[in-house]
């Protein structure tokens, strides 16, 4: 893709618009309520020394949740996940499978431990667990009453992926395990039953019945319960794979997309008795849709049963695909187990060899229907299981495990599509409110460590809150709903969250409690009280429109005598003054009122309303006033902030009298002495500093070699320079005082001597380091050399270091030194310019 922003978000609205859904902005929704990490109440946190709270197991009447993390299982109190009454079985892998993990160029620091990924309830006695135990999978029954583990391990490789990032799910279903994932290394992705006396998997040709499958859940639905069909159990796996049936997407003709799926298998099948041996006769799959089709990815999935499977809602969370990438957006949508049921009674697909895609079938269909579950029907015709049904049907299902009918969400359009939000997990309750309806409540997990809790109210999302749970950036990866402690527990990375599922007492008014729309919460007259805990009578709740109950015959809340403090504020004419207006909700309106009349903020240059309040510019006398900020919030009007204020003329003047003549000229030349004065101390000031630093440079100097005196012309001595100083040892009986360690060359700064006087010899106080050796690798050879020449005023050349090993080049000679020795001895006494090159020093 490309084209930038303006592009996607062009066709982005294009797709919405072709699907017949409403546009984009209609669909969003803005948390009513921001609650941050350190505003959080009634939170309880558990965390150990571990990472991974992914896999919840809540047994409500228990008391218990089971939590499954990496190399570790935790049993916690479901009243108080904090209360440090919790019992840990430790299932580290082994230091060999650790090793042989590595070996296998695995990650030492995510991958190669034991990330256990399922933990369900086996029977009365035992849970079942699986780990991916460094990419050796193992599983495992544990005594629920001791939970310790046992000392016989299960082989995991049919049952739990080795990979713990890839896409798994797993339901026990009477006694039966059902997974799906990519199991083995190169394995293609199956949906298995194990723990069973017919285990199956799907079918792998002539068609590949996943392609590439990425799954995100698994549903059970008792649709044998009261079925008047004598209908089978169903699971239900939802997941994300490469569309084979399109070979297009929307936008680039040569990519194959990515679809989201949603399958079903019969709980009764037992495979083919010749045709589909130890596979499914049942599975079927077919298009999931919601909002973007080819650019929506399916993150989560919950399912909610009304009291009969007739009535079980899918609702299904999508994020954008990897294309767009300037943009970040979630939709939610909710599906009816009809639309779901119809696709599967619809049309099939068939690939067609000679054009290489799927399409339509039109064809005869057998009997009895393939791909549906035995009922009283087929019982009639002799089919009591899927091994007496006929190869005909068999084949047929071979060949078409895909739908023709798309399953679109209720309403036709998705609940709710939210910008800048990717959400990450999905959980769903159901509460009875005060008005005799039945309300779904959804918490949407974020990836950045957020939940929003909100409330389905006919075909769209009213967003109640926004809660941070987590103080650092990371996914929700679960979220389980406890009715009997009403609460909802959160695992991700770092831990375990306990959030209450309403706080009502936080909601401090009847305008707070109302507009909230909390389907947990009512109003008594007091107080904002649970309804769950408390008597309906004389409780008050609007879901629909949030803004019945509270008001007066003026359209405006009531608010007690007291409860707002008048604050006072005083400016001269000209300055500028802010009146803040906490609004607490992120949907209400600020409304300024200027003594009870005039209405603020539209057509007056010198007052703006923002979000933290009044901002009063350049303020005149006329602005004198009291001021009233109200909230209005779905027609509702309550008062925030009361101010009064003044705007001063000009400054106010002392009673007392004015000052004398004589006074004034007394200050002047007060303000004249202060001033002279300041001036002589930094004359003073600066003399000593002068002199300390003039002190300073001549100790500098004498060290150098330097002397302090009348100004001498600058020049520099060159002592003679002799071939034979370049070779060592020849000339060791000279004088020690001529004798140095880094060469026969001398430069002594100063005047130089005349004929008849000689300068004194001093040694140097300290030797400089010798200066880098120039590379050797240099086309013309000078890098042979073994001195180093520096070029100084425009045509002289000082020799500045002298190597001590013997000479071997060529270059070495003494030819060569004699000549330069001449040619310094010529300019021995030759008077350089008065200011020395620094860089030839």
């Amino acid at each position: 893709m490309s084209g930038g922003p303006a592009h996607l978000l062009t066709t982005l609205f294009m797709a919405a618009a072709a699907m017949g859904y409403h546009h984009v902005t209609d669909l969003d929704a803005t948390p009513r309520t921001t609650v941050t990490f350190d505003e959080l109440s009634g939170v309880r946190r558990f965390n150990a020394h571990t990472l991974n709270y992914s896999t919840l197991l809540l047994e409500d009447d228990r008391g218990i949740l089971y939590v499954g993390a990496r190399g570790a299982i935790f049993a916690l109190n479901s009243s108080d996940v904090a209360d440090g009454s919790h019992h840990t079985i430790h299932w580290e892998a082994s230091p060999e499978k650790q090793m042989d993990c590595l070996q296998k160029g695995k990650n030492n620091k995510t991958e190669c431990f034991n990330h256990v990924r399922f933990l369900q309830r086996l029977n009365s006695t035992h849970l079942y667990a699986c780990g991916t135990y460094a990419f050796h999978p193992l599983c495992a029954a544990i005594d629920a009453n001791s939970f310790v583990l046992p000392s016989h391990f299960e082989e995991g490789k049919e049952k739990c992926p080795y990979d713990p990032a890839r896409g798994y799910t797993g339901l026990i279903v009477d006694g039966g395990l059902y997974t799906a994932t990519r199991y083995e290394f190169r394995s293609l992705p199956d949906i298995r039953r194990n723990l069973h006396q017919r285990p199956l998997k799907t079918e792998e040709s002539p068609l590949h019945w996943l392609n590439d499958a990425e799954f995100v859940t698994s549903v059970l639905v008792r649709e044998s319960k009261d079925s008047p069909v004598g209908d089978d159990d169903k699971i239900y796996y939802f997941f994300m794979e490469w569309a084979g049936e399109e070979t297009t997407s929307f936008l680039d003709k040569s990519q194959v997309a990515r679809v989201a799926r949603v399958a079903r298998v019969c709980k009764s099948d037992v495979g083919g008795k010749k045709i589909l041996q130890r596979k499914w006769t049942s599975f079927m799959k077919a298009r999931l849709v919601c909002y973007i089709p080819y650019y929506e990815v399916l993150r989560s999935v919950c399912s909610l049963d009304g009291g009969g499977w007739a009535s079980t809602v899918f609702y299904a969370a999508f994020t954008l695909s990897a294309q767009w990438r300037t943009m970040e957006a979630s939709a939610v949508c909710r599906y009816n187990i009809s639309a779901v049921q119809r696709a599967f009674e619809g049309p099939y697909m068939e690939y067609q060899d000679w054009a290489r895609k799927w399409s339509r079938y039109d064809g005869a269909v057998p009997e009895p229907r393939p791909g549906s579950c035995i009922t009283d029907h087929s019982r009639r015709k002799g089919y009591n299981s899927s091994q007496d049904l006929p190869n005909s049907v068999l084949d047929f299902v071979k060949l078409h495990p895909l739908m023709f009918e798309e399953v679109k969400p209720a309403g036709g359009e998705p609940l709710l599509v939210k910008k800048n939000v990717a959400y990450s997990q999905l959980a769903v309750d159901r509460v009875q409110a005060l008005d005799g309806r039945s309300y779904d409540v959804l918490f949407m997990g974020t990836g950045d460590g957020w939940i929003h809790k909100a409330v389905v109210v006919n075909s769209g999302i009213h967003i109640v809150e926004e809660m941070q749970v987590f103080r650092d950036l990371q996914p929700v990866e679960s979220l389980v709903i406890s009715h009997i402690q009403r609460s909802l527990y959160v695992g991700a990375a770092s831990g375990i969250v306990q959030v209450p599922l309403a706080s009502c007492e936080k909601y401090a008014s009847c305008y707070d409690c109302i507009l909230a729309r909390d389907p947990y919460c009512a109003w008594d007259g007091r107080a904002c009280r649970t309804i769950a805990t408390t008597d309906s009578t004389g409780l008050v709740q609007d879901i629909q429109s949030g803004n019945k109950g509270c008001r007066s015959s003026s359209g405006r809340v009531r608010v007690p005598t007291g409860s707002l403090l008048w604050k006072n504020r005083t400016v001269l004419q000209g300055d500028d003054v802010l009146l803040p207006c906490d609004q607490r909700s992120n949907l209400a309106r600020a409304v300024w009122l200027l003594n009870g009349s005039e209405v603020l903020g539209t057509g007056q240059d010198r007052l703006r309303v923002g979000v933290d309040g009044l901002l009063v510019t350049d303020t005149l006398p006329q602005h004198s006033g009291e001021y009233h900020c109200y909230g209005e919030e779905q027609g509702l009007r309550t008062l925030l902030a009361a101010y009064s204020l003044t705007v001063l003329p000009e400054l106010p003047r002392s009673p007392t009298a004015a000052p004398s003549p004589h006074a004034a000229s007394q200050a002047t030349n007060d303000m004249k002495v202060a001033y002279i004065s300041a001036i002589v101390t930094l004359v003073v000031l600066c003399t000593v500093l002068s002199t300390i630093l003039l002190y300073m440079s001549c100790l500098e100097k004498r060290k150098g070699k330097y002397v302090l005196g009348e100004p001498r012309p600058a020049s520099v001595e060159l002592q003679t320079v002799s071939a034979n100083c370049l070779r060592k040892g020849h000339r060791e009986e000279e004088e020690e005082e001529l004798t140095y360690p880094d060469g026969c060359l001398r430069i002594i700064p100063g005047e130089a001597p005349t004929a008849a006087t000689s300068p004194v010899k001093e040694l140097p106080v300290a030797v400089p380091p010798l200066p880098p050796p120039l590379p050797a690798e240099l086309t013309n050879g000078v890098g042979a050399l073994p001195n180093v020449l520096r070029k100084m005023n425009g045509n002289s050349y000082m020799l500045l270091q002298q190597q001590e090993e013997p000479l071997a080049s060529p270059l070495y000679s003494a030819s060569f030194t004699e000549e330069l020795s001449k040619i310094l001895e010529k300019r021995k006494h030759t008077q350089l310019v008065e200011k020395l090159d620094e860089s030839s020093v």
